[in-house]
């Protein structure tokens, strides 16, 4: 890509994660440094601090002072500094858009606009896919009692059973799916007017990244794909999953959608994308913004 590319959503992490750490008394320790940091979360609501006319997502830790926290994770060190995520329950969101200096934001919006700065984007993503899991497995899949929290928040123990439960990724595969200087580009009913997009799916169990690509492109839009190569990848907090993206060539461009997956797909020439791109298309067609790993196929595509 060139030097003018605008940042991939959620893939710049400034964070050293000290994996090693997380044992122990770990998270005591850096709970209590008076040099802490701390990511903070109202449910899935991140809490910016204010600066002046700019913001941070990192809060000194007398800024949690007051609150009724009720997770909270180890998640490494930046500039030296250890660095928490702490969460509180959604209905505090009242009391801590009240206090000076804590604003409510939204996280899809924090990686397109720049409030905070670009290394503590990822940062957000890794605390909010963290803290979201935490929430959702109070309870061990094995015996059903109720599962606590260890290795400075990178795991949950089951007493009654011994079960150890780790939080997961879902490997999901985005494409850009190509015939000769066209690419297959979809959009579902939900999108915006206008909208088109690569295919994606998620990896199924026992499937490799390239026969997903292959899957869930033929079940999508009837197309056979040959050759599957990688590009790039993307972090996705929403709720926790590794964005694949990669470039499928097609055997033949004949469709056939699946009406219940995408409204339409439809082949588009490398000038058409171009258009789409900067926004300058006669139909008034897009693609989506450079938060989403759909973006930058679409870029390498236009771009050869």
């Amino acid at each position: 890509m060139t030097n003018d590319t605008p940042p991939l959503g959620f893939a710049v992490n400034g964070l050293v994660r000290h994996t090693s750490e997380r044992g122990g008394e770990a998270l005591a320790r850096h709970a209590q440094d008076a040099h802490a940091l701390s990511v903070l979360f109202a449910g899935d609501t991140p809490i910016l601090r204010g600066e002046g006319d700019a913001a941070s997502a990192l809060h000194p830790r007398p800024a949690l002072d007051g609150l009724a926290v009720t997770t909270q994770i180890y998640l490494g060190t930046l500039d030296d500094r250890p660095v928490l995520a702490a969460a509180t329950a959604e209905d505090a969101l009242d009391t801590i858009a009240a206090r000076p200096s804590m604003m409510p934001s939204d996280l899809r919006g924090l990686a397109t606009q720049g409030l905070v700065p670009e290394r503590e984007i990822g940062l957000l993503a890794q605390a909010k896919s963290l803290l979201s899991w935490h929430r959702r497995h109070g309870f061990c899949a094995a015996c059903g009692a109720p599962t606590a929290l260890s290795a400075s928040g990178y795991r949950r123990d089951c007493a009654a059973c011994g079960t150890q439960h780790f939080p997961r990724t879902d490997p999901v595969v985005i494409m850009l799916i190509r015939h000769g200087d066209r690419c297959l580009l979809g959009r579902q009913a939900r999108f915006p007017t206008g909208n088109y997009s690569c295919l994606a799916g998620f990896v199924e169990p026992g499937e490799t990244m390239e026969d997903a690509v292959r899957r869930e492109t033929f079940e999508e839009a009837g197309v056979r794909v040959g050759r599957v190569s990688y590009a790039l990848s993307q972090p996705w907090p929403f709720v926790s999953s590794l964005m694949l993206g990669c470039v499928g060539e097609a055997e033949g461009d004949a469709l056939d959608i699946d009406r219940d997956e995408l409204e339409d797909a439809r082949w588009f020439t490398r000038d058409e994308v171009r258009l789409m791109l900067a926004n300058t298309h006669p139909d008034g067609l897009r693609v989506p913004p450079p938060v989403a790993i759909a973006h930058h196929l679409v870029r390498l595509f236009v771009e050869g």
